[in-house]
């Protein structure tokens, strides 16, 4: 009885990767609405920020939000924290499983380096507490005063990470490290600023002593950088299932337009919810939308250098049946090692149920076939099977001939 206990593990931390996930993301988008809609009146108690009325659930919820101590603290006060912690951790773990623990399939491409699985799995851990130390730093550093600076940084700092990751990492794994790199920062701002500082806050006001405000600054800017990284780490992490992204030879001019795009539609939003109407919400939707097509057009364009080339006359002089003979060849030899009823001992089932056991199911998925060995190399996983430059360009002009 084969038991899948990879598959399995693999899949309930995933589930649980993404409950927690919605936690966090909620929580988050939450909390950042809510500021910005808190509103000051002139009868507000002493103390209080301002005040939000919030329907919902067929009632209605008024919110006040105090930067010092009510009079009485209450017994009960919520934290949240475990959200962000329970993400990253279940993140983390599914990594070890999918990434470190089949290092040979996802994370290793021997055609990029030849790592060995040790070497491999240090790289990466190391990668991601470097990304928390470098973005701590800089936040501590001059740059604190000028956002607009910092972040410029940060953005350098994201994608020059996903240029020099694509020299050591397969394609897939590169964009999965900078999602879990972003990842790590965020859940990095929680359990060493956010969380602490709230609590020095709390401490303070629950012995009468006025707290050092720059705490609850320093918290409250921790958190807007953790809103506004949401939705590219988001993108980061659900890539792996579109590899015309990770799979493209500058992937990183990917994450470059990324990282924006996701920032400026959560502008949009944070400027809604803060009562911003007008042209402060005019620009954001047309601006995502000229990168987001910017995006489209660059990932369909391939560098003249990395287009796979047919050896020059032999598919164009070669019989429609011995192209579609070689074709096959290469698949079942470089593909249905794992796309097989009967596969290999690289996985326990054919992935997504796909199989290229006949000619007519190679043709049937031959549009996949294109999009993860030709246009991408996203395809044998880490080259497992060693398939070749020409033997890609072979099932491309193969694929171009049936479409005729």
């Amino acid at each position: 009885m084969d038991l899948q206990i990879t598959d399995w593990l693999s899949l309930g931390l995933r589930w649980a990767h993404i409950v927690a996930g919605i936690g966090w993301i909620g929580a988050s988008f939450y909390f950042m609405a809510l500021d910005f809609s808190l509103r000051h009146r002139a009868s507000l108690p002493d103390g209080v920020k301002g005040e939000s009325w919030l329907v919902h659930g067929g009632g209605f919820y008024h919110v006040q939000k105090y930067m010092i101590a009510p009079e009485e603290m209450p017994k009960d006060l919520k934290w949240f924290q475990w959200e962000s912690y329970a993400t990253w951790l279940t993140g983390f773990a599914l990594m070890s499983v999918v990434y470190y623990w089949q290092a040979d399939i996802y994370l290793i491409d021997r055609s990029v380096l030849a790592l060995s699985k040790l070497q491999a799995v240090g790289i990466s851990v190391a990668v991601l507490a470097a990304s928390w130390l470098g973005y701590d730093v800089l936040c501590k550093s001059a740059l604190k005063n000028n956002q607009t600076a910092m972040f410029a940084v940060l953005f350098v700092f994201i994608v020059a990470a996903a240029f020099g990751l694509g020299e050591v990492f397969s394609a897939r794994a590169v964009f999965l490290h900078i999602g879990a790199m972003i990842g790590t920062i965020m859940t990095g701002n929680v359990f060493f600023v956010i969380i602490p500082n709230q609590k020095i806050t709390a401490a303070e006001l629950k012995a009468g002593r006025t707290p050092n405000p720059e705490f609850g600054e320093i918290a409250k800017l921790r958190s807007t950088h953790n809103n506004y990284l949401t939705l590219p780490v988001l993108f980061m992490m659900i890539s792996n299932h579109y590899p015309m992204t990770f799979g493209h030879p500058m992937n990183w001019v990917v994450v470059a337009l990324i990282l924006p795009i996701g920032a400026i539609v959560r502008h949009y939003f944070n400027a809604h919810d803060s009562g911003k109407h007008g042209r402060a919400l005019s620009w954001q939707w047309p601006a995502a939308s000229v990168l987001l097509l910017i995006l489209m057009v660059f990932i369909a364009w391939r560098p003249a250098s990395t287009t796979a080339d047919a050896p020059a006359g032999e598919t164009t002089n070669m019989e429609p049946s011995a192209l579609t003979e070689q074709a096959f060849t290469i698949v079942k030899t470089r593909c249905a090692v794992c796309h097989s009823a009967n596969p290999t001992d690289f996985v326990a089932t054919a992935p997504g149920g796909v199989e290229y056991d006949t000619l007519d199911l190679v043709r049937q998925y031959a549009a996949q076939i294109r999009a993860q060995a030709v246009l991408s190399h996203a395809m044998p996983p880490g080259n497992l099977t060693e398939m070749t430059d020409d033997e890609r360009a072979l099932l491309d002009a193969w694929i171009a001939s049936e479409a005729q």
